[in-house]
């Protein structure tokens, strides 16, 4: 009885706010359950199994463990937090989102599907030649390590903040702690076990998001007349010089799910797993349908989060006055100790989930095309063992989680911005060549000097820049948004006509 007693004194104790210690046993729990599934869903992976899952994909789970892919930590904190600036006016762009889907589903799967490629970049090769075909893999490798990088960055910036910083533990202890977990969940199966656990990440995120939103209102919070609410706001149709315009949204999501997703080897690798094209097809078809509900949970819980604060008095202020970054109004609150601690538990699992589940499918996919783009190891190769390509996958594998550890600790040093703009940001000007490359190649049956391929993906970022900078002063007012991606994709396919061969 004496020991009952203790046991449940300490049980009262430890749970009795938002500790270190408590956030640290909710992650063990969480990835022990992790690394179980991945050890059993990649155990028998070979490097076919590892790059493509052996094709073998059910793609309902597919489209499942995508939402898990593509919903990083960034959008767990940032979405939320966008609420009070932008509104619900992201949901523009979702919706563009879903209309680029479609368009990857029946235009881009089939070529991808008929010309058996274990990298869709080798589509490049076949269409140009070398030189374009590496510019096209090196542009990929730069924008997902980048994008992977500010993501697993925002999970290092959460983890400070509850558990690493209390501790008094560096950031970049943290940095590498964050990256080994990510490693740890797909050195052996690749893309076999990412499935599986990006299938329980996504469970896990939807399950804890929906859950918050239940004890938030439980909280108190009246959302009476939430419809009228500014901050419910949808679509902007009154000023085309903002970046809320709904043109601009709607157009900038279409052209930017086509050129991140569809011409990303990240999201690509597991589409591609899938046992044919129909399927691949229908995985994309219910997986964007899932996200619009998704993100539309992200958008109500991040203006009940608001509404919450306004109603109650609670001031969004770091510990040094400061007004919190949207990024931060979402950790800020549900670990704050004003709600019941289960919204907080809540938090860490959502939040890892979508992180982690993010990271990892970027490092198998970095994994799968530095080893068979850049470093031509492929099993597909004449002369090449299955041995020597798990040996090169292998230390490419250590590489990439070594090289992401270092882009995070860089980026801790300079961050200044929202996050996920910040990411939208790198992605309009590294996938934007890509996008007119790809746009090129599939709508032209014209050749051009390939050699001179590389000159073009630089110059088409820089002068985007300088459009981007000046466009204030040039177009009377006018700002870019998220639709630099289609000014750098359109010069991109202007530089590739200038170097057309005469038939």
């Amino acid at each position: 009885m004496q020991r009952y007693i203790f046991f449940s004194t300490f049980a009262s104790k430890f749970f009795q706010n938002m500790t270190p210690l408590v956030i640290l046993c909710t992650m063990a729990v969480y990835f022990l359950l992790l690394f179980s599934v991945s050890y059993i869903a990649g155990r028998k992976a070979d490097s076919a199994g590892f790059f493509s899952g052996n094709k073998q994909s059910n793609w309902l789970l597919v489209a499942m463990s995508t939402i898990g892919a593509a919903i990083s930590g960034v959008t767990f904190v940032s979405v939320p937090g966008m609420v009070q600036g932008s509104a619900f006016s992201y949901m523009q762009m979702v919706l563009g989102f879903t209309v680029g889907q479609i368009i990857i589903a029946y235009v881009l799967i089939p070529l991808y599907y008929r010309l058996n490629l274990t990298s869709i970049y080798q589509y490049l090769q076949q269409r140009f030649g070398m030189s374009t075909y590496k510019s096209g893999a090196w542009l990929f490798f730069v924008s997902k390590m980048l994008g992977a990088s500010v993501r697993l960055f925002v999970v290092g910036e959460v983890l400070q903040l509850l558990v690493f910083g209390p501790l008094g533990i560096p950031f970049w202890v943290n940095a590498i702690f964050t990256v080994l977990i990510v490693y740890l969940c797909t050195f052996k199966g690749g893309v076999k076990s990412l499935i599986w656990t990006d299938l329980i990440k996504t469970c896990c995120l939807i399950f804890s998001v929906a859950l918050c939103i239940y004890f938030v209102l439980r909280a108190g919070v009246n959302i009476e007349g939430w419809t009228s609410s500014y901050m419910t706001r949808t679509f902007f149709f009154d000023n085309p010089k903002e970046g809320t315009y709904f043109w601009k949204q709607f157009l900038a999501g279409i052209f930017l799910v086509i050129a991140t997703t569809g011409l990303d080897q990240d999201l690509m690798q597991r589409t591609l797993s899938c046992k044919n094209p129909k399927e691949s097809q229908k995985n994309l078809i219910v997986g964007a349908m899932m996200q619009i509900v998704v993100i539309g949970l992200f958008l109500f819980l991040g203006f009940l989060l608001y509404s919450y604060a306004d109603q109650t008095g609670v001031a969004l202020v770091n510990a040094e006055g400061e007004a919190l970054k949207g990024d931060d109004v979402f950790p800020f609150l549900a670990t704050g100790n004003y709600f019941p601690m289960i919204v907080g538990i809540l938090f860490i699992i959502g939040f890892i989930a979508a992180a982690y589940s993010a990271a990892g499918s970027a490092l198998t996919a970095l994994t799968t095309s530095f080893t068979v783009d850049i470093l031509n190891k492929s099993i597909d190769q004449k002369g090449e063992s299955e041995s020597s390509v798990t040996r090169t996958r292998t230390w490419v594998h250590i590489g990439m989680a070594v090289l992401m550890a270092a882009c995070i600790y860089v980026i801790h040093l300079l961050n200044n911005d929202s996050v996920i703009q910040t990411v939208y940001k790198v992605a309009s000007y590294t996938y934007g060549p890509l996008l007119g490359m790809f746009c090129f190649g599939i709508f032209s049956k014209t050749q051009v000097r390939d050699r001179w391929i590389p000159i073009v993906v630089i110059l088409a970022p820089v002068i985007t820049w300088v459009i981007d900078v000046n466009s204030a002063l040039w177009f009377n007012g006018y700002q870019f948004s998220h639709e630099r991606l289609i000014l750098n994709a359109l010069l991109t396919i202007i530089g590739m006509v200038c170097l057309m061969k005469k038939k």
